[in-house]
């Protein structure tokens, strides 16, 4: 916890306006330097079509989350064959307060689950920054008979966090999934997996580590 304490008196303010998906962008103009700044490089994926995704920053400077509005995958009775995996690749662009630097410590999934008997979900996602060799997996799998909401966390050791290198910029990647599968007990049947909620939307949260990089 102690690299989330060191950033509360560097950062007092940052941007909290939500960003719209599909807004290319190659870096920040003049990104002021006591504020963590979020941007959408890319964003690209049969689970997040134009439009449909959106990040914002949270008030205490630990957390971003990205917003979803059509991110739904399904199999069985009349799915498009091609509608069992929904992906979506996230390119972010994080700029930090000179001297620190971060790490994703955890991330939270929610979404609505309706899977027959038989039927089976999978939701994964991988970590990694741009150039670097290591990337993160982690994968949850779901069950039918359900119907109802689900919840799935990825949590990461302190010990073994990957923090984004120090004096650089480089993008941190996102890549979710979605998989359905029908199974043999109700072909017939559709089964499907959304991140989503009751109001349309999934607010999928990452939190953030800190730390001071070493002075040169």
């Amino acid at each position: 916890m102690a690299g989330g304490m060191l950033m509360s008196a560097a950062a007092a303010a940052l941007l909290t306006a939500a960003i719209p998906a599909h807004n290319p962008s190659t870096g920040f103009e003049d990104p002021p330097p006591d504020k963590i700044v979020i941007k959408v490089a890319t964003v690209n994926g049969s689970g997040c079509p134009q439009g449909t995704a959106a990040v914002a920053v949270s008030a205490d400077n630990t957390a971003f989350t990205v917003t979803y509005s059509d991110y739904l995958a399904q199999a069985g009775g009349n799915s498009d064959p091609t509608a069992f995996r929904k992906n979506c690749q996230l390119s972010l662009l994080v700029h930090v307060p000179q001297g620190f630097t971060y790490a994703i410590a955890s991330a939270d999934y929610r979404g609505f689950a309706s899977l027959q008997p038989g039927a089976g979900g999978t939701q994964r996602a991988s970590y990694y920054f741009q150039g670097s060799p290591n990337t993160e997996f982690r994968t949850h799998a779901f069950a039918g008979p359900q119907d109802d909401n689900w919840q799935a966390t990825d949590e990461t050791d302190w010990a073994q966090l990957v923090y984004a290198p120090c004096g650089v910029q480089r993008n941190f990647n996102i890549n979710t999934e979605l998989r359905v599968s029908a199974g043999s007990t109700s072909p017939d049947k559709v089964s499907f997996m959304t991140m989503d909620s009751t109001d349309g939307d999934i607010s999928t949260t990452y939190h953030m580590a800190w730390k001071e990089c070493p002075e040169d």
